[in-house]
C-alpha cells in the first residue's frame, strides 16, 4: 500500500511555519511513510514540499498591491483546486491565508468524492464577523484551532474543531534564562529591567515609540537605575534604532528569538504592543502592561464591531483582566508609567501576573504534546477514517 499523499496550502509565512511543523510531525508519526503536495514556503519546502507555485505571489496585503493581483489570484485558486481534484490526495489541509484558502476549499468541496477538507487556524469569530462559522461549515471538515475557547463557535454550527494549541507554545516562550541574560549584559540581580515591544510593523512603531519612550523618561524619575532592552523585529529594526536614539538612557537592542525569551525571562516588567507578543510574554511569566492606539476611524470601526472585551491574548483566554490594557485614549505616557511603575515596585503585582501566567499556560497545553504533534494526530485520524473523527 502506498503512502498517503496530504496536500497543503500555505500562503504566507505564519503558515509556512505552522506547515512545516505539521509535516514534521507527520513524518515522526508515520516514520517518513507519508507524502506531500501543495503550496509553501521555503519551510514547508525543507520539509519536503515540492511547491506548485511560489507561495510569495499569496503574499500580498492592501487593496494597492492586491488589486493588480487580483487576476493572477484567481488563476492560482482555479489551479490549485484543480491540482486537488485530479491528484486525489488522501487529504487536503489548508493553513490560516483564508481568503485564498477558502476559496480553494469551496471549489474541492463541488467535486464529487472530494478528499477531507481540513483547514489550521480557526477565524477569529469569537472577535468579529460570526457569521463566517456558519459559512466554512458548508464546505469544511474538520477546523484545528489555537485556542481552547474556539471550538464551541463551530461546532454549534455542526463544523467538528479540535484545540491544538497556538505555536507560541511550540517555540522558546517559557523557557528563557534571565540570569544568563543579565550576566551577559552585566546587569546587577536587583536592578530593575523594563522590556519594551512598541511593535513590529512600521505603522505601529511610528505611533507607539514615541509614547514608550516618553513613559521610560518619566519612569527613570522613580527608578534612576532602571535597564531597558527592546527586542526588534528584523522588518521594522531600522526603524526602531533611530527612534531609539530619542531615549533617555541606552537601551539594550537584542534580536533572534532565543535572545528575546532570555530578556523575557530577565525582565521584572514589559510595556508590549498588543498582539502574539502578549501571549509569549504571559508564558514567560513576564508581568506586562499591554496597550494600543490606532487612528481614530480604525478604532471607531474596530469598536463598532468587536465581540471581546479584551484585547490582549492572555486575557481573553482568562476571560479577565489579567495584564492591565491601556488601548487608545489611555495609550499616553502618564498612565502608562503609572502601571509599569505599578509593576516594578510592587513584588506582590508581580507575583499575581505570574500567576496568571501559569493559568494561560495550562489552559494553553503548555507542557504537554506540542500543538504540532497534536495537529498530525488529527490530520493523521481524519486520513485513516476518511474525514471523520
Amino acid at each position: 500500500m502506498s503512502p498517503p499523499t496530504i496536500f497543503l496550502v500555505a500562503g504566507e509565512a505564519s503558515g509556512d511555519l505552522l506547515g512545516a511543523r505539521l509535516m514534521a510531525r507527520l513524518k515522526e508519526r508515520t516514520r517518513g511513510a507519508v507524502r506531500f503536495d501543495g503550496v509553501g514556503g521555503p519551510l514547508m519546502q525543507a520539509e519536503g514540499l515540492v511547491s506548485r507555485f511560489p507561495m510569495q505571489e499569496l503574499s500580498v496585503m492592501g487593496i494597492a498591491e492586491v488589486a493588480p493581483r487580483i487576476p493572477q489570484l484567481l488563476r492560482r485558486i482555479r489551479e490549485t483546486a484543480a491540482a486537488v481534484i485530479d491528484t486525489k490526495p488522501a487529504i487536503v489541509v489548508t493553513i490560516d491565508a483564508p481568503d485564498f484558502s477558502f476559496r480553494v476549499a469551496k471549489r474541492v468541496a463541488r467535486a464529487e468524492d472530494h478528499p477531507p477538507l481540513v483547514h489550521y487556524v480557526a477565524p477569529t469569530v469569537w472577535a468579529w464577523r460570526s457569521g463566517r462559522a456558519r459559512k466554512i461549515a458548508r464546505f469544511l471538515d474538520h477546523l484545528l484551532a489555537l485556542f481552547p475557547f474556539e471550538p464551541p463557535y463551530f461546532e454549534r454550527e455542526g463544523l467538528a474543531c479540535s484545540f491544538v494549541g497556538h505555536p507560541a507554545i511550540e517555540g522558546g516562550a517559557g523557557k528563557g534564562d534571565g540570569d544568563a541574560f543579565r550576566r551577559l549584559h552585566g546587569l546587577r540581580t536587583d536592578q530593575k529591567l523594563l522590556v519594551m515591544l512598541p511593535g513590529s510593523r512600521h505603522g505601529e512603531v511610528a505611533r507607539m515609540l514615541p509614547v514608550f519612550i516618553e513613559t521610560v523618561r518619566r519612569l527613570l524619575q522613580r527608578h534612576p537605575d532602571l535597564a531597558v532592552v527592546v527586542p526588534v523585529a528584523s522588518s521594522v529594526r531600522d526603524a526602531v534604532l533611530l527612534g531609539l536614539g530619542e531615549l533617555a538612557v541606552s537601551p539594550i537592542v537584542v534580536d533572534g528569538e532565543e535572545a528575546k525569551f532570555d530578556a523575557f525571562a530577565a525582565a521584572d516588567a514589559a510595556l508590549a504592543a498588543s498582539g502574539t507578543v502578549t501571549l509569549e510574554l504571559a508564558l514567560s511569566r513576564t508581568p506586562t502592561v499591554v496597550t494600543y492606539k490606532a487612528s481614530w476611524l480604525t478604532a471607531a470601526l474596530v469598536r463598532a464591531v468587536l465581540k471581546t472585551k479584551f484585547a490582549a491574548l492572555p486575557n481573553i483566554v482568562l476571560g479577565r483582566m489579567a495584564m492591565p490594557e491601556l488601548i487608545q485614549e489611555r495609550c499616553n505616557p502618564v498612565d502608562l508609567s503609572a502601571e509599569v511603575d505599578r509593576l516594578l515596585s510592587d513584588a506582590g503585582a508581580r507575583t499575581e501576573q505570574r500567576r496568571a501566567g501559569e493559568q494561560v499556560a495550562a489552559a494553553m497545553g503548555f507542557g504537554g504534546a506540542s500543538p504540532s504533534m497534536r495537529a498530525a494526530d488529527i490530520v493523521l485520524t481524519l486520513t485513516a477514517n476518511g474525514g471523520r473523527g
